[in-house]
């Protein structure tokens, strides 16, 4: 099995309206604490299986780290040589500098008694000639004296030697031969591997290199995460003093899977978290890995340290397939499976009174993130669906057949014919039903108790295409309108979702921003893009979307906005097939709840049953959606009134729907006449449905 996190198993159906299996408290298994600390999964299947992974990697490992040894002065062959050189200067040993310096003795004493005898005989004056003869018979013994001991050093010296070399030499040979006879070939093959052995074991460490031990060991070479590996790392990457040390919470072990080492400590006192996780490159080269196998988050207090560390790159391995494909039906009023975190378990996300930035460069997942919300939603056939893609790509296309209200073009003026209905529509609708329980929000107990309650769900993708396309005064409203639905619609059931290519302040505004509480940053180019969608300083603080590679697609840093640390996420991915799939069971899903796009009752079918105003209402609600026009003149409405049975004058018209002096009067095929705006004649509805 490859190094990568394994799909989830997906084959039994989920009931969404339980809370998943990771929020359920567990009762301790020991209460007494009597039995041993052994975890459960060891003792099962999965667990042995899990040991003879990690077996057959620490082998491999040591194989290839072998291999890559020989090539050094460690190498075994480097050895057998250092010791063949050393055992050979023991037999010559270090006494020959006594045999030099005795011939040099000798040498001169020679010399000397040489000179004397020439001297004494060419002195010819008679008591001269008797000291000189006496000099040169002393210079003579001293010379013998000193021949005879340079003598005896050779002797002394050649015996050692002998004895040394017959120790040394004389020993293996004779070994080697004994196994010859006795064993033939096979034995002598023993015996030269005994004797190169033993020069290797001579010759294991080099003279002027350090001791190979524990702490010069890192995990890139395959070697286990130990206290004096992390101890030495992070003050070799200057996050401690290279005279303190960690304080581990828990031991260095393998996680349950085999694929990381896991760590929890405290750094020294008085030294803040954020030394830590700034250092990470620093760290990472420290313990001879990738900085994308790194990850460190914050503990519950300051100065603790949540390490892990991967054995191989994570995420780089085929998509994780996702849940929703065994879901007969979802309930987005409970969480929703998002993707898997690095400790492979399953991200369970509640979007109710949330809204998401999803952001990240061309190609690193989004559509793909932002499909975990739009199936789930699609197959929940209570939520209502506005979807606009300002690339004018095929994204939200399989959507259109469920979709309440969508634009696929880029087209800004439709856009902002969704933001007004749901601003002018939807939101007074769901905050008279909020009226009506008595409440300021809708919640799922009310959902529970009336089919009325429902969430509704506005992607908006790529803004800055929709701000690009329109003029000022439009996209001023476009920007208005949306901060108003995030900002009211959170508590009333709307989920608002914004991705982004290129995230700063001109793809989604500041302002607009700032209140998206769930977010989501893909790869990005620079720290600065990644701290655009998770906020000032967390690519500082360790969370930056940079460090993620373009190998790692559909992975990002995921912020819940529940108040817990980011965390690297890969999304659950869905191909086209699979979404087909998912969108055919949400289509027939609506279509036996009667929540398809038309299927329920309309604002002018509403009007109709509250009284004559109401009746008109409704006729000039058909009327503006028969001609699709921003403003009508008053003529045409009243002939339409008309038209519908309904004897309305235009005193009576300006009673009901009451417009300011500026949108009295505008120019209509080149003259000017009065007239009504349709977000005035929609205003004007919800607020008479509210009333009655």
């Amino acid at each position: 099995m490859s190094d990568t996190i394994r799909p989830l198993e997906t084959a039994a159906p989920v009931d969404l309206d339980k809370p998943p299996l990771h929020l359920v408290p567990e009762l301790p298994a020991d209460p007494a604490g009597d039995l041993p600390l052994v975890p459960a999964w060891t003792r099962n299947s999965d667990g042995r299986k899990a040991a003879a992974r990690r077996a057959a990697r620490r082998v491999r490992r040591t194989g290839r780290r072998w291999i890559s040894r020989q090539r050094t002065d460690r190498g075994h062959a480097a050895q057998i040589a250092r010791g063949t050189r050393r055992t050979h200067e023991w037999v010559v040993g270090f006494q020959g500098v006594s045999v030099q310096a005795a011939a040099h003795q000798a040498h001169l004493a020679t010399r000397e008694a040489r000179d004397a005898a020439r001297r004494a005989r060419y002195t010819i004056m008679p008591g001269q000639r008797d000291k000189a003869r006496q000099a040169a018979d002393r210079a003579q013994t001293q010379a013998m004296a000193a021949v005879q001991l340079h003598e005896q050093a050779r002797r002394k010296v050649r015996r050692g030697r002998i004895f040394r070399g017959a120790a040394a030499y004389g020993t293996p040979l004779l070994v080697d031969t004994a196994a010859l006879v006795e064993f033939g070939g096979l034995g002598l093959a023993g015996g030269v591997f005994a004797t190169l052995s033993a020069a290797a074991w001579i010759g294991r460490k080099p003279l002027t290199a350090e001791t190979w031990d524990h702490e010069r060991r890192t995990i890139g070479d395959g070697d286990a995460m130990n206290e004096p590996m992390l101890n030495r790392a992070y003050q070799d990457a200057k996050v401690i003093p290279a005279d303190q040390e960690l304080k581990l919470v828990t031991p260095c072990m393998l996680t349950a899977d085999g694929q990381a080492w896991s760590a929890v400590f405290d750094l020294p006192s008085g030294l803040p978290t954020k030394k830590a996780l700034n250092a990470k490159e620093s760290i990472a080269g420290a313990l001879g890995v990738a900085v994308q196998q790194l990850h460190q988050s914050r503990g519950d207090r300051e100065g603790r340290v949540h390490l892990r560390v991967s054995l191989a790159l994570p995420f780089t391995g085929e998509p994780v397939q996702g849940p929703l494909l065994a879901m007969d039906r979802a309930n987005l009023w409970q969480p929703i499976p998002m993707g898997v975190n690095l400790r492979g378990e399953s991200v369970w996300t509640s979007w109710v009174e949330r809204s998401g930035l999803f952001g990240g460069e061309p190609g690193s997942g989004k559509s793909a993130a932002a499909n975990d919300l739009l199936l789930a939603a699609a197959l929940d056939p209570t939520v209502r669906l506005y979807l606009a893609d300002g690339k004018a790509g095929a994204d939200i296309t399989p959507y259109e057949p469920i979709a309440a209200m969508f634009d696929t073009n880029g087209d800004p003026e439709k856009l902002l014919e969704i933001l007004r209905h749901i601003w002018n529509v939807e939101i007074p609708q769901r905050r008279a039903l909020a009226k009506e329980h008595g409440s300021r929000k809708l919640t799922a107990e009310m959902a529970a108790r009336d089919p009325r309650v429902c969430l509704a769900v506005l992607l908006v993708d790529e803004w800055s295409s929709y701000g690009a396309a329109a003029e000022k005064k439009t996209r001023d409203e476009l920007e208005r309108l949306l901060r108003l639905i995030v900002q009211q619609g959170r508590a009333l059931g709307v989920i608002t979702l914004a991705a982004t290519q290129k995230p700063d302040s001109d793809s989604v505004p500041t302002g607009i921003r700032d209140i998206l509480s769930i977010r989501w940053a893909m790869r990005c180019l620079t720290p600065q893009a990644s701290d655009t969608i998770l906020g000032q300083g967390y690519a500082s603080a360790g969370h930056n979307a940079q460090e993620i590679l373009k190998s790692q697609r559909g992975v990002g840093i995921y912020m819940d906005g529940e108040g817990a640390e980011p965390d690297l996420t890969l999304s659950y991915y869905y191909d086209d097939d699979e979404v087909e799939l998912i969108l055919d069971r949400a289509y027939k899903l609506r279509a036996e709840a009667g929540t398809l796009p038309g299927s329920g009752p309309t604002l002018a079918d509403q009007l109709r049953d509250r009284g004559t105003d109401g009746k008109i209402l409704a006729a000039l609600v058909d009327e503006f959606t028969a001609h699709d026009e921003d403003w009508l003149p008053g003529s045409i409405l009243l002939t339409a009134l008309k038209a519908a049975g309904l004897d309305v004058t235009p005193e009576r018209l300006a009673a009901l729907v009451v417009r300011p002096d500026a949108d009295k009067k505008r120019t209509w095929e080149g003259s000017r006449v009065s007239g009504y705006a349709r977000d005035l004649v929609l205003d004007t509805a919800t607020q008479h449905l509210d009333r009655t």
